[in-house]
């Protein structure tokens, strides 16, 4: 793990409000992952820098165990033009945390790097994490 300092930019994507009781966000994320991917949305970003996919957690009401905002989307140049049933976030210029990730991501290894996440002594500000 390691810290790097990321610039200001901007995501447009399409969203849902979830949680990780009672494995929610274990449906919820699939589905929204579904209907990015078989609407091709990643076509109708406005604006898009490339088609990286950003999937961004925020909007968190207290941390990671209670209710939050996931987002699909890609990195943008603007957020003026922000389609219908899509949003925008914007993220200032901060330090993060950086985790990569490693294995067979048929085999949960995206959860299993979380959980490590979840299970470390960082002080975190859950304002919003993302993957890449």
């Amino acid at each position: 793990m390691e810290t790097e300092k990321l610039e200001k930019f901007y995501v447009i994507g399409i969203s849902v409000r979830t949680t990780n009781e009672n494995g929610k966000a274990g449906t919820d994320i699939p589905e929204l992952w579904n209907k990015f991917m078989s609407e091709n949305l990643i076509e109708k970003i406005p604006n898009k820098i490339d088609n990286t996919i950003y999937c961004i957690y925020t909007e968190y009401e207290k941390d990671y165990t209670k209710p939050y905002t996931t987002i699909l989307g890609c990195k943008v140049s603007s957020i003026e033009n922000i389609p219908n049933e899509m949003v925008a976030k914007t993220f200032e210029n901060e330090n993060y945390r950086k985790f990569v990730a490693k294995g067979n991501i048929l085999q949960g290894m995206v959860f299993g790097e979380w959980t490590k996440i979840w299970n470390t002594e960082i002080d975190r500000k859950y304002s919003a994490d993302f993957e890449v």
